[in-house]
């Protein structure tokens, strides 16, 4: 699996992942291609530079800006992971649960509020579900070194056992309250729909409520990721 990008490889290495292999375009000199090149150096990583031909093939065309990092697969975290590390923070648990998300540039994007935010992690499903590739690391800025990400094999059955644990649920939907009139302080988890299905009925019945972000344009629906951008600011706007 190949991280690219310069903030994507520099948060890597700040989040202490093992990276076997960098990459460098060869001719090109700059402060971050610099800074990067220094971490490999304490890390002992074998650096190799290259033309930008054999990047742009390593990436598929991706934006790489002149360097990759080879590390092992993406490990995903247990939803008890997620709950233990709210308890160990001592903070009201904030969990995103997405039904479906199929675009990673949308789950890049998600998983890049979702750290900003302070929220404590994300659950995915692990079938009709993007995974965590290396466009979503791109995306995301380096933010999947910083928050958990579980993968589930059936969404439902994780918001059973949260509600069982007291956390309540929010489905992000239509005819549902805004959100700053919903109380988003204790024990949370936020359900954003696919692009196109939105959140699944059986999913959306057992949410606890649903929230529905105003909208006063001619457009009738928002991106999700936007969507989870918005909601989760207002559920750190109540808490802070």
């Amino acid at each position: 699996m190949y991280i690219y990008g310069r903030n994507p490889v520099k948060e890597a290495y700040r989040a202490g992942k093992t990276i076997d292999k960098l990459f460098i375009v060869k001719g090109e000199f700059d402060p971050t291609l610099g800074a990067i090149r220094k971490l490999a150096k304490e890390q002992r990583t074998v650096v190799s530079l290259v033309d930008r031909n054999t990047l742009d093939k390593m990436t598929n065309g991706g934006n790489h800006q002149g360097v990759v990092a080879s590390v092992t697969d993406f490990e995903y975290a247990d939803v008890d992971d997620i709950v233990a590390l709210a308890k160990e923070k001592n903070e009201p648990l904030l969990v995103v649960i997405l039904d479906g998300i199929t675009d990673p540039h949308n789950l890049g994007a998600i998983i890049r509020s979702a750290e900003c935010f302070g929220a404590h992690g994300i659950i995915i499903p692990k079938h009709r579900s993007v995974t965590v590739n290396d466009t979503v690391i791109k995306v995301a800025c380096g933010a999947t070194e910083h928050i958990l990400v579980a993968k589930v094999t059936n969404i439902n059955d994780a918001i059973r056992d949260l509600k069982e644990q007291g956390v309540w649920v929010y489905a992000t939907d239509f005819d549902g309250e805004a959100p700053k009139t919903v109380n988003l302080n204790g024990d949370i988890a936020i359900v954003i729909g696919s692009e196109g299905e939105g959140i699944h009925r059986l999913t959306k019945e057992l949410s606890d409520g649903v929230l529905t972000i105003p909208q006063y344009g001619k457009v009738n629906s928002l991106n999700a990721s936007v969507a989870a951008g918005i909601v989760l600011y207002e559920a750190v706007r109540q808490r802070r």
